[in-house]
Formats: structure tokens, sequence, C-alpha cells
């Protein structure tokens, strides 16, 4: 299907529309999109219609927190030339976002620059953002842009580096580009050479434990997939009776919840979802063995498993009925919380690791092979902005040392600068209590070394909610193929791959 540019944009802005007043299902908006060129990174094609999940007791006030004085000089100085211009920014409920709609008002009283945070669902995010560039309107000074839809909007953006040294009077001093972590900023910001905006969130898997359990049986926490299964299977057959069991799934029929569980174990067994010719590779052998290791963890799993998606997971950790589990790092500060019944008692490591990767010259479509599922976005700059200098001012202050660390600090969420991880006021947080930080040494080690990405197309999206999980839901609920990975696999890559053939991407 083929578009002109602005017939394309009315196009993803009335399909979002539709989606968001529930006129057309989530299937029918994802292959809509995917028609027309847009897909959703991991994790964040699955909020679609929904809020962030498992902020819980985890987040708390960002207020509380004393301002960098040396910044807010620097605001007053620059940012009163623009007092009474008033800055849009539209994002879903990212945390780094949710705190800093929390801290704006201190910018505000600095710089007397008005500043409106508009937090909507993920599909409206991207209806706003799109009709905004179709008309060049301006009706919006900051993008909030998953990273699969950098490629969409870059030429709508602003290069934060290029617009520094073109603005030395607007320049924010210690800026430090530097510090921002390479593996994001490769990741999730640059494109075509440049940047299209600053990286601002990143979910990312890691695998995490609870140390009184695995001591009580004397447990080393595991490192690889096989020691993994092994303490799994040994937890559950010693405390199943009690309620417990080795492991929880984010299982759901349907759900892209259980497309990242099964990315996952498939990069784990040395697989990928697609080879370098652009097929399907699910139901090669490393596929198959990785979805074979999956199943063995849904019999180590409570029932409810195949009924959950990352929020009903995250419930099985802080409720006390799992031992381990490789997910979300966001996942953590709610159950360190305050009011948290295992607060204390889980941990936190590398994600564990399988057969050797296969290489990313192997796979297909832009997809990374590694130990780490993420998902992650960018803040960008509209070219199209009425007050883009005052914008500019507001973005570089949102994405600046202090106040990326203080967004960190409220609510214990990965940062996306180096310094930020090493920052004094997160070390101290390093401890047992609401808005811990104590996970975040091993955050930084997994995106530094451990980060990967799935596959970087159009129709992934849909691919990611339709026929994987909806196949490999009738495989693990015992609906179809009769408990047969391999057979359900194949099924998985006929489709797959017809519908990559007729889409002309081979």
């Amino acid at each position: 299907m083929s578009f002109k540019e602005y017939d394309k944009k009315t196009y993803i802005v009335d399909t979002a529309k539709d989606f968001a007043a529930r006129r057309i299902s989530k299937r029918a908006f994802l292959k809509k999109m995917g028609l027309a060129g847009v897909g959703f990174s991991a994790f964040n094609v699955g909020l679609l219609g929904n809020t962030r999940p498992f902020r819980g007791g985890g987040l708390i006030g960002g207020a509380a927190f004393a301002q960098d004085m040396e910044v807010n000089k620097w605001l007053k100085d620059v940012g009163s030339k623009f007092k009474g211009a008033k800055i849009r920014y539209t994002s879903e409920a990212t945390p780094p976002t949710v705190v800093l709609d929390k801290l704006k008002a201190e910018f505000t009283e600095a710089t007397g620059i008005e500043v409106e945070i508009e937090i909507v669902p993920l599909e409206q995010v991207l209806a706003k953002a799109t009709q905004d560039v179709q008309g060049q309107l301006g009706s919006y000074d900051l993008y909030y842009l998953d990273q699969s839809w950098v490629a969409t909007f870059a030429q709508d953006t602003v290069d934060p580096i290029q617009y520094y040294k073109d603005k030395p009077d607007l320049a924010m001093p210690g800026m430090d580009w530097e510090d921002f972590s390479k593996p994001l900023v490769d990741g999730l910001a640059v494109y075509e050479g440049k940047w299209a905006g600053i990286p601002f969130d990143i979910p990312i898997m890691t695998t995490m434990y609870r140390k009184d359990i695995l001591e009580k049986h004397k447990i080393a926490p595991p490192n690889t997939v096989d020691e993994f299964v092994a303490a799994v299977k040994m937890i559950t057959e010693a405390e199943k009776a009690n309620g417990m069991f080795g492991t929880g799934l984010q299982a759901k029929s349907g759900h892209y919840s259980l497309n990242c569980d099964w990315t996952q174990v498939v990069w784990n067994e040395g697989g990928s979802i697609f080879t370098k010719d652009k097929k399907f590779s699910g139901n090669d052998e490393a596929g198959v063995r990785g979805l074979q290791i999956y199943q063995e963890l849904l019999k180590n799993s409570p029932a409810e498993s195949t009924n959950s998606t990352w929020d009903g997971q995250w419930q099985m950790m802080a409720s006390g009925q799992v031992a381990l589990i490789n997910s979300w790092d966001e996942f953590f500060p709610g159950l360190d919380a305050d009011d948290s019944k295992v607060k204390g008692l889980w941990e936190c490591k590398r994600p564990i690791q399988g057969k050797a990767l296969r290489p990313v010259a192997d796979a297909g479509f832009g997809e990374i092979p590694n130990w780490g599922h993420q998902g992650g976005s960018i803040l960008g700059l509209s070219k199209y902005s009425k007050n883009i200098d005052a914008a500019w001012i507001f973005m570089q202050w949102a994405c600046s040392k202090d106040i990326m660390t203080r967004c960190t600090l409220g609510g214990g969420f990965a940062p996306m600068r180096i310094s930020s991880f090493n920052d004094p006021r997160v070390k101290a947080k390093e401890v047992v209590g609401s808005g811990t930080t104590r996970h975040l040494p091993v955050v930084l080690e997994t995106i530094n070394n451990d980060m990967a990405s799935e596959p970087d197309m159009p129709l992934w999206a849909g691919f990611s909610n339709n026929e994987i999980p909806v196949n490999l839901g009738k495989l693990l609920t015992g609906q179809d193929f009769g408990g047969d990975a391999k057979k359900c696999m194949d099924t998985v890559a006929a489709a797959i791959d017809a519908a990559v053939a007729d889409a002309g991407l081979l």
C-alpha cells in the first residue's frame, strides 16, 4: 500500500482516533499501522489502550529533592527572556514524565515559561504528534517518540547536538552529551547519522530472585538458563504445597507480554525471530528449543500465568507466589516499597544467559539478539514549535544531569545518563525502601552489555500482538497443536513469511 505523505499522516491520525474511540480493535489498529509503515517498539506496544503498569508504591514525590542552584541560576538568566511563553509536551505515562510533571513548577518559577504536560494513552500520543507534523502546526513543542517511530518523525525534529552548537547563547552549561549512555543513544536516538531526540525512558529485562527462598533451599542465584530452569523446578517441588511456584509468566494468549517472554527464550537459545534472508526463524532448532523451555517453565508457574500480562506477573512477585523471574526492571521499586509484603526480599541481577547468541549479522530487520529485552523512547524538539527556543531551554533542563537524576530519585527507574547512575543521591538510595535504586547498578550493566532489540519493521507490531502470541496461547493452553512446539512455530512461520512476502519486504 502506498500513500502520499500528507494522506499517509491523515490515515495514521484517523486510525489512531478510531482506536482511541474503540471503533476498531487493537488487531485492526496494528494492521493498519503496519500498512502505513508505523511500528511500535518492545514493551510500548502492549500499552496501547492502557496505562503504564507497576509504578505502585515505588513512586514517591519528586518535590522532596533540592534543586541544582547553578542550573536554576542559568534558567533565570536565560529563560527569563521568554517569560510568558507556553510550551506543550504530550507523552504516555512513562516514569520520567510522571515525575517531570511534578517538577515542572520549578522551571516555571525560574523562567516564567509555562509548561503543559499532557499525559495520554500511547495511541493518542501517536495521533497528536502525527497531526501536528502533518500540518506543521506547532501545537506541541516536544514529542515523546517510541523508538520505532524515530524514522517516521526524524525529519520533523531538531538535532539537539547541532542546535546546541548553533545556539551557544541558549546552551546549558555542563550539558555533557558524552554522559548519555552510548548504547541508548545508538539504539534509540540516532537516525541516519543525526540525533532525532534525547533518550528518555528504557524498560529492560533483568533476572530477579527471592533471596530468602534461594537461601532456604541452598540454591545459588542462577546465571544461566539451565541453572534458572533447575532452580525453578526445585522450588516448585519444595514449595508448591505452601502456595509458591518457582516462577511466574506473562503468558496471556494474544497479548504482547507473551511475545516478550517468548522472544527472550528464543534469543537465550541462540536463535532469532528472523534470519538475514528475512525469513521467520522461530521454528528452527534454537527457536523450538526455546519454546520447549518456556513450556517447562509454565509447568512450574501459577495457573494464572496464562491469563497474566506484566501486571499479573508483578502481582505474583508482590504477593509471594513466585521466587524467580526474568522480566522488567521496572518491577523492582514497587517490590521494595514501604507497603510491600515482600519488602527487601527480592534481589536483582543481570539477565540469565543461554547458548551463544546468534550474531546480529545473521538476524533480520535490524534485530539484536541478546540477554536483556528492551523497549525505549526519546524526547524530540519539534521543528514547527512556535516557541522553539523556550522549548529548547525546557528540553535541556528536563534532560539535564540534575533533573534526570531527580526523576530517578522520584521512583527508582533507570536514568539515561551515566552520571545519574553514579550520582551520590542515587547511590544513597541503594537501600531497601520506597524509591529504591539498589537495582540500578545491575540495570546499567545490562544496558551496556546485554541490550536486545526486536525486529525493526512496520509489520512487527501486528505479528507480536497477533500471529505469535495467539498461536502461542493456543499451544500453552492446550487448545491446539497437541503440545508440539515445532508444529506451533511452523504455523506461525507460514503466516508471517506469507505476510512479509505480500508486503514486498523480502
